[in-house]
């Protein structure tokens, strides 16, 4: 059984504090992703993980923006 950890509700004005928040995290990760399961063409079990992980990152981004 998995553990599933909820995203907290994005304050309306982000803590100029914080380094970067989470959505920005996922966001940018996303993105790296997409460029390393590019590079890994020839790896075919390499590119699949990298692609599970940015289809898992995406849901999650999409599901955490459509609560708020």
């Amino acid at each position: 059984m998995s553990n599933v950890i909820q995203f907290p509700v994005r304050p309306a004005e982000p803590d100029p504090s914080l380094d970067i928040d989470l959505y920005t995290a996922v966001d940018v990760a996303i993105r790296d992703l997409r460029d390393i399961a590019m590079r890994l063409r020839g790896d075919e079990s390499g590119q699949a993980q990298a692609e599970q992980c940015l289809d898992m990152l995406s849901r999650a981004l999409e599901n955490a923006l459509a609560v708020g």
